[in-house]
């Protein structure tokens, strides 16, 4: 029997791409969730016409986000087994999902994260802030924790029970490195599967400003140091 796959997709500002995000889903999942972080355009719509369930947090911040649709989950009758977080803005290739869940499913891995590798990606398609700060903390990861990490990737999928379990907690930009951090904590068996890569539609709210890149790279280091000394 097919495992039950839901996708959440936190969205900001994103009428652009969220119909594109949504429509190249594989079939094999049973619900895609787009919770509209406080958008002011056509989001909600379009991500409602192309199919998905549609919510709204009003609190801005990606994690806020993330933990509504996770509320939401956790009042349906059935739960999934496995759950995937996915960017609205159309950078990851959605169709990619069945090669995220495969280790899940076939390997019984615990939590895989899409590495946007070098070679796959889009020229372009992370600034150089992005790519400076995935090294730094991943190399911390590696460092502190003998991670084996070289991503924060955002398009990730994990076994729901083990979701529940890391009882995450940020609000905004340091939800992927929390969700590793407190993996390895765990020692949650992991992979990293090398994706595709392209230039974003729109303008990112977080490296496509100093004051989101800054923020983003305060909040990352300070989880990883909170682990590094517990």
């Amino acid at each position: 029997m097919k495992p039950l796959i839901k996708v959440i997709i936190p969205a900001y500002n994103e009428q652009d791409s969220i119909a594109h995000v949504i429509n190249d889903i594989p079939k094999n999942v049973d619900e895609v969730i787009v919770i509209s972080n406080n958008s002011t355009d056509n989001t909600e719509e379009n991500a409602r016409n192309a199919g998905a369930t549609v919510l709204k947090e009003s609190k801005k911040g990606y994690g806020f986000a993330c933990l509504k649709g996770m509320d939401y989950i956790s009042k349906q009758e059935i739960k999934p087994e496995i759950i995937v977080f996915l960017d609205g803005d159309y950078s990851d290739y959605p169709e990619q999902l069945t090669e995220l869940v495969a280790p899940i499913i076939n390997n019984n891995i615990d939590f895989v994260i899409g590495s946007r590798v070098k070679e796959l990606r889009e020229d372009g398609s992370m600034t150089p802030q992005q790519v400076f700060g995935n090294w730094l903390a991943t190399f911390l990861m590696k460092l502190f924790f003998n991670a084996k990490f070289t991503d924060l990737g955002p398009f990730r999928a994990i076994k729901y029970d083990k979701l529940l379990a890391l009882k995450m907690q940020d609000k905004t930009y340091g939800w992927t490195v929390e969700m590793q951090l407190k993996a390895l904590k765990q020692k949650l068996t992991y992979l990293e599967i090398p994706m595709k890569y392209r230039n974003r539609i729109g303008v990112s709210k977080v490296s496509g400003t100093l004051k989101g890149t800054i923020f983003a790279g305060i909040k990352i280091l300070s989880w990883i140091f909170k682990y590094s000394f517990k």
